[in-house]
């Protein structure tokens, strides 16, 4: 990592790593300290490693006797570093998560050595407990040089853990998702001689004709255009996003997001004036039943549901989504799925998007001691996206990816034998999704490259199983540059604090009100004046003096 570009970033990035070394569960034992690497390079004696999970996604997939401290990982973690991770917290949903992490800071519940941290509240909440630990000198001794080029390149990550020149945790897995697309059955398409729609205008001439013109042929009344959520401020970000419709009207002013104004100041996307013209616009589509008639109180996946159910014809997400509505040819067992590129501004210009690049990050208690042993875990794990070490072709043979008559077979219905649920590897760790690469690698296999990682090989099994999903994540790739990450990416400020949640469900209710018709489109006006007296111009200009401090 270049240190002239950051020195937070180097600090931050260590930090994270180091997390996952650990040690016991007081994060110092004797044992732990006294423990050094062999000749090939495993702690001797076990160092056991205390972390939490948000969420155990491999439950229902375990063997007989396993669980999630037993299992092919956890025990391969053991056998080849000699390190021994115990999840001794484990939440459910993010919100059963955060309570639990609450509960630790008041002694409740026990503190793990190294900890996912999925908001920057609790983040900032975690640092003023003083029971986390700055790794700034941790990421400079330990982090391995392939990890620092990686954090190198998202600088911007590493905002919401440093505090006072300190820094305390490091992004997971820093890499850009890849870009939603427009998921559409293409035989409602071809049913009504219609082609995807490429702008506003076409968009809803589509949505209309999927509402009214029987796309399935089944002379019922029973769909609809377009499914979307609300429940997230009208930008879910990786699913049943609506966010395209916004941007086509406020270009990168988008609901939810900071991004910076002519002057170079940051405005808050969701009070941009052109949203209230998509908002018109919405409401308009509302009223007429184009579009799904209970967003604003349903979930990203669960209004994902309705196109699987074979109720609307088009929803916005990431470009694995195809393969999750395969179900729908159960609805309708004549369904293609099918994705597009999102749709233009009037003036041609790319409608844009919410970018996220991590998911969460990790924090470190402040009596764990074994920050090297952590980063040669993190390291360890890299081994999958660079294609060396023990993770060439995937983590574990038989769950990942299997070895068919001497070939490597990812296509796990081709494993011999056949998995149809399997285990998966790369989410039994201190990470909730595996590391990953850019979505470009798909563009250089599509140009028929050579793959030289397991990532990559994966990536390319895809366009013989699942020919969409693969053309959906060539698609991602070609529009990789439409993705904004927010600027303001910190600690909520002073103001924040007090009045932001009041401002998101002021914001929220206005929205759906309009879009419901339940208020007039200037509604949108007197909530922007609102919105600005209540709190809004002080926290703007909190994130401004935030933002000039980083640039």
């Amino acid at each position: 990592m270049k240190r002239k570009q950051s020195t937070v970033i180097l600090s931050a990035a260590m930090a994270a790593m180091m997390l996952m070394s650990g040690c016991g569960k007081d994060g110092g034992s004797a044992q732990q300290e006294t423990a050094t690497k062999n000749a090939d390079g495993k702690y001797e004696p076990t160092l056991t490693i205390t972390i939490a999970k948000q969420l155990d996604e491999n439950t229902g997939r375990y063997g007989d006797g396993e669980d999630i401290n037993n299992n092919p990982m956890t025990r391969l973690t053991e056998e080849k570093l000699g390190l021994k991770m115990e999840t001794t917290l484990l939440g459910g949903d993010a919100s059963n998560y955060d309570t639990k992490l609450r509960l630790a800071l008041t002694g409740s519940e026990k503190l793990p050595d190294i900890f996912p941290v999925y908001g920057t509240q609790m983040i900032s909440d975690m640092i003023e407990s003083g029971q986390v630990k700055a790794i700034d000198d941790d990421i400079e001794k330990y982090m391995p040089d392939r990890l620092k080029e990686i954090y190198d390149k998202y600088p911007e990550t590493f905002y919401p853990v440093t505090k006072d020149g300190k820094t305390y945790g490091i992004a997971c897995t820093p890499c850009m998702d890849a870009e939603e697309i427009m998921v559409i059955r293409q035989d409602w398409l071809d049913n009504l001689g219609l082609q995807a729609p490429t702008n506003l205008d076409e968009f809803e001439a589509v949505i209309k004709a999927f509402t009214e013109d029987d796309p399935d042929g089944n002379g019922k009344d029973d769909t609809y255009g377009f499914t979307y959520s609300g429940n997230d401020i009208y930008n879910t970000g990786w699913v049943s996003d609506p966010v395209n419709v916004f941007s086509a009207y406020s270009g990168k002013f988008i609901p939810g997001v900071w991004q910076e104004d002519e002057d170079g100041n940051l405005q808050y996307g969701s009070i941009n004036e052109e949203n209230k013209e998509a908002l018109t616009r919405m409401a308009e589509w509302h009223k007429n039943g184009w579009i799904f008639q209970e967003a604003a109180a349903t979930g990203a996946w669960d209004a994902m549901t309705q196109f699987t159910e074979g109720k609307a014809g088009i929803f916005v997400g990431r470009p694995w989504t195809i393969d999750s509505v395969a179900d729908v040819t159960s609805a309708d067992p004549n369904a293609v799925v099918k994705g597009y590129p999102n749709i233009l501004q009037e003036n041609g210009e790319p409608t844009y998007q919410r970018g996220q690049i991590n998911d969460g990050w990790l924090m470190f208690n402040k009596n764990f001691n074994n920050m090297e042993a952590f980063f040669t875990y993190y390291d360890w794990l890299y081994d999958a996206v660079f294609g060396t070490g023990d993770f060439v072709n995937g983590y574990l043979e038989g769950y990942d990816y299997d070895i068919v008559d001497g070939e490597v077979v990812y296509d796990t219905t081709k494993f011999d034998p056949p998995v149809t649920d399997p285990f998966m590897p790369g989410k039994s760790t201190i990470l909730k999704n595996s590391p990953g690469e850019s979505v470009e690698m798909y563009l250089k296999l599509q140009a028929g490259e050579e793959p030289t990682t397991g990532a990559e090989r994966t990536a390319l099994s895809y366009f013989e199983s699942a020919p969409a999903m693969a053309e959906g994540y060539v698609i991602a790739a070609e529009h990789q540059d439409e993705l904004l990450t927010s600027l303001f990416n910190a600690a909520p400020t002073d103001t924040m604090k007090k009045k932001w949640e009041q401002l998101q469900t002021m914001e929220k209710q206005v929205y759906t009100n309009i879009i419901y018709g339940k208020e007039d489109p200037s509604a949108f006006d007197q909530f922007v004046e609102d919105w600005k007296a209540q709190g809004g111009d002080d926290i703007t200009k909190e994130v401004n003096e935030w933002y000039q401090s980083v640039k």
